[in-house]
């Protein structure tokens, strides 16, 4: 696209867009009574307005019916989480039965892991990136310890070579063949939160399997931002927030993939729970787990009905958009288009106040952008707060953007830009 540093341009963008309307679906946050510009759908996506709704007939159905809501009502509990399957599967690139929606992001990494990092001889070790999101590196760490090793023996992180800021596909191969007598499990996020770097998920599925180890990721930054192929890939298992782009809420419902070749496998380990065992005789009550076939079987407690109501306001609109690809080609322009304005920025001005760290290949990054303030960070985040813009802070110097092509125009990303670079006077 041949983008223009003109408020003009970015309106006729916005009026172009076959996704426009989709913006008034959603609650936007207001700043001086008007609407702010929201960049922040990379940490917790926008409310829904049918969520209430959603919400509330769920409400309703426990008012009247109580118990009886499992089993009676125009949508009984008790299957309320089956037809989810479907928006999801779409969504990650898999076959309806190897998607599950449950729990949240890191109970089901645990679970997962359970079954899938079996170290065993010499073979005991996991790769990941180096800089992972906290969590998935205190997951990891947890669990060698659970199995008896030290995580400084255990754990192979990948960092950027000297210089770099994200990572290079050969070199995670690389590591992943030198280590191969090693390995038990090779762990990656899709997209890393600091850097907004996407991996290439089936070369490094390849090169896991290649090494005789399993290939696992957290999609947290990935799922509902980018196309993924998860079963055509080979992925052997992943999980992912479902708050972030996929609007579901504060804390809101997690789920699993797991690849349908696992299923034959009687001998698997895993943390079962009455909700993952088979429907047809689930309420048999009878002793000896004997899973339902499917990523279903990985299922443990309970549908939780109303965190499901607020993913099912999210997934009918995703449904209606008609698939990830459309999203995609809106995500590209847009955030093509804030690294533009950014870099006038720097043009202009003939330095480079702002470094963007994320990948410039639009196939190497989701919605996205890192911004590194090299001089006057938070003063300068905090003036963007102040006139109504809301980004992600990482310390010591990130701004994280991300337009998000659900609910956030061309203008938007015009907007935010011009207080970005009206900041740098404002804050000497």
């Amino acid at each position: 696209m041949d983008y223009q540093n003109t408020l003009t341009f970015a309106a006729e963008q916005d009026e172009q867009d076959v996704l426009k309307d989709f913006r008034n679906r959603f609650l936007i946050p207001k700043h001086h009574g008007q609407d702010a510009i929201y960049l922040c759908g990379n940490s917790l996506g926008l409310q829904p307005k049918s969520s209430a709704q959603y919400i509330a007939d769920q409400m309703k159905t426990w008012e009247k019916l109580a118990v009886e809501g499992w089993f009676q009502g125009d949508d009984p509990w008790l299957e309320y989480h089956k037809p989810l399957s479907s928006s999801i599967a779409k969504i990650v690139g898999a076959n309806e039965n190897e998607v599950a929606v449950m729990n949240s992001l890191t109970v089901n990494l645990h679970l997962l892991m359970i079954s899938f990092y079996k170290p065993s001889g010499n073979r005991f070790k996991i790769v990941m990136e180096g800089g992972a999101f906290p969590s998935d590196q205190y997951a990891v760490e947890s669990q060698v310890k659970f199995h008896g090793f030290d995580p400084k023996d255990a754990v192979i992180e990948i960092f950027p070579r000297d210089g770099e800021l994200t990572l290079r596909t050969e070199d995670i191969l690389n590591i992943i063949n030198q280590h191969a007598d090693e390995l038990a499990l090779v762990l990656f996020s899709g997209i890393n939160y600091y850097t907004g770097q996407f991996f290439d998920l089936q070369a490094i599925t390849r090169a896991a399997h290649r090494a005789g180890a399993y290939a696992g990721f957290d999609l947290a930054h990935a799922a509902g931002n980018v196309p993924l192929k998860l079963h055509e890939w080979g992925a052997d298992f992943a999980c992912w927030c479902s708050y972030k782009y996929m609007n579901s809420g504060p804390g809101g419902i997690s789920g699993i993939f797991v690849h349908e070749k696992h299923f034959a496998d009687t001998e698997m380990n895993r943390f079962a729970g009455w909700w993952g065992y088979r429907a047809d005789k689930r309420f048999l009550m009878a002793p000896g787990f004997d899973p339902a076939i499917g990523a279903d079987g990985w299922q443990v407690s309970t549908s939780p009905i109303l965190l499901l109501a607020l993913f099912k306001a999210s997934m009918a609109i995703f449904d209606e958009v008609g698939g990830i690809d459309i999203l995609r080609n809106k995500s590209v322009a847009l955030t093509g288009y804030l690294e533009f304005l950014i870099n006038e920025i720097n043009k202009r001005r003939g330095d480079e106040a702002f470094k963007i760290i994320t990948p410039t290949d639009s196939d190497a990054r989701g919605g996205q952008l890192s911004v590194v303030c090299t001089k006057n960070a938070k003063a300068i985040f905090k003036y963007l707060a102040d006139n109504g813009v809301i980004g992600d802070w990482r310390e010591p110097d990130v701004i994280r953007l991300s337009p998000v092509p659900l609910y956030n125009s061309f203008t938007d990303v015009y907007k935010a830009v011009k207080h970005l670079s009206e900041a740098l006077e404002a804050v000497k």
